[in-house]
């Protein structure tokens, strides 16, 4: 029972009980008032919630920090009655969300829309809901409400910066190793032909040994040769940093742009997802094959593959990526680094100052890997441990290394052709 009953019913009392001890007129009809309000609440709450049928959707289920999430909010009244209100409440995770809203007088047989604008600040998989209908009589007596399990699940992917430039994986030497491996998608290098089977395409079909054989016969492909690019990410909690999140500011006066760039929170986790998304969708554009490896709550590996798919692949990777592992940098490039092929690119994307990287790293170059150091700067990002003495081990191995700092553009950093000179 609630506190608005309790106090309606003690008032009810106090009028029976003082309209029987003096028989005073008054007390009889504020016994009557007190007893219609509280019958007639209830009743009205009964029927308050009959025949709303509630549904939340969206346009796309796939968004990116800092990209506006619209969602729609169809409410409808099949019964006979009208509603007098309704409250919806939103209780996703999603931070900032807008979905939350008051409807008043929905008429019989007719419906209430809204739409909830959302700007993207964290990326990672929200639920959409659950979603609660509140209603009730007039004067809150009987509150009721109705949840509704969320069907549907965003996510969110990282930040991607604009990179103009950064080292590219070379093509095989002429008379070296060639790569003999094959693959779905249509290469300059066609290496034989089969028997077609369904689900090939069209455009694979090879015309003059179909004639000849008098039956489909379709090419077959290799990769070109250039080397695979491999981005780790340390995802390792022990090496991790991270300041107080600043107060998020309104966006609502930018809801008319469909994409702005988000500060990025001020930790480690946050610019390591960052860059490694933003290098991956540099080098897919360059039609090269990326995979990525990482350790965080789980192992994270990615086959190298190219196209928009092995880019979503990644980003979906990414998006539920926690730095909450416990397998070291140099950990992982022990297991993971032989099977590697020779030639490839590896970039290392870490915030640890532990020098076993520096003779892991030195250990790729004798296999005839090209590693790529990006390094952040911990003590920006309230850390302790610094990296500059790993960073001069690297320069004397001879390998690139760019140091990201809290607060520095990723574009403009991983861009910038003073450290891209390191690789000469």
């Amino acid at each position: 029972m609630t506190a608005a009953q309790r106090v309606v019913l003690l008032l009810l009392a106090f009028s029976l009980v003082a309209a029987a001890a003096t028989g005073g007129v008054l007390y009889i009809r504020l016994a009557y008032l007190w007893g219609m309000l509280f019958v007639g609440g209830w009743l009205w709450s009964a029927v308050s919630m009959r025949g709303l049928h509630f549904e939340r959707s969206a346009r796309s289920l796939r968004a990116q920090v800092g990209q506006v999430f619209e969602e729609r909010f169809d409410i409808h009244n099949n019964s006979r009655l009208p509603h007098l209100w309704l409250e919806v409440r939103d209780e996703s995770a999603l931070p900032g969300a807008k979905g939350s809203h008051v409807l008043t007088l929905i008429e019989a047989r007719q419906g209430r829309s809204y739409l909830a604008r959302t700007r993207l600040r964290q990326r990672g998989a929200f639920p959409l809901g659950p979603t609660v209908l509140a209603s009730g009589d007039l004067f809150g007596l009987f509150p009721v409400r109705r949840s509704y399990t969320p069907s549907d699940t965003l996510l969110v992917y990282p930040m991607m910066a604009e990179i103009s430039a950064f080292p590219n994986p070379p093509g095989l030497l002429p008379g070296g190793e060639a790569l003999r491996r094959r693959t779905h998608q249509v290469t300059p290098n066609a290496s034989g032909v089969r028997d077609y089977v369904p689900g090939d395409s069209f455009n694979r079909i090879h015309w003059a040994s179909t004639a000849r054989h008098n039956r489909l016969v379709v090419k077959e492909f290799e990769l070109d040769p250039l080397a695979d690019v491999w981005i780790f990410l340390d995802s390792s909690q022990e090496v991790q940093a991270a300041l107080p999140l600043p107060a998020h500011a309104s966006y609502a006066e930018d809801f008319w742009r469909p994409s702005v760039e988000i500060p990025l929170a001020p930790s480690t986790e946050e610019y390591g997802v960052s860059a490694a998304a933003s290098l991956a969708r540099f080098y897919l554009r360059r039609d090269r094959s990326v995979g990525l490896v990482s350790a965080g709550q789980y192992l994270t590996l990615v086959p190298p593959d190219r196209g928009a798919r092995q880019l979503g692949k990644i980003l979906e990777s990414l998006a539920i990526l926690r730095a909450d592992g416990v397998a070291p940098m140099y950990g992982l490039l022990t297991t993971q680094a032989k099977h590697l092929m020779r030639g490839s690119t590896i970039i290392l994307i870490t915030p640890a100052s532990h020098l076993e990287l520096a003779g892991e790293v030195d250990q790729l170059v004798r296999q005839g890997l090209r590693p790529v150091v990006i390094l952040l700067d911990a003590i920006t990002f309230g850390g302790q441990n610094a990296i500059q003495p790993l960073e001069e081990r690297f320069k004397l191995l001879g390998v690139p290394v760019c140091i990201l700092s809290n607060g520095d553009h990723l574009g403009e950093k991983l861009s910038n052709r003073a450290w891209l000179m390191q690789q000469h």
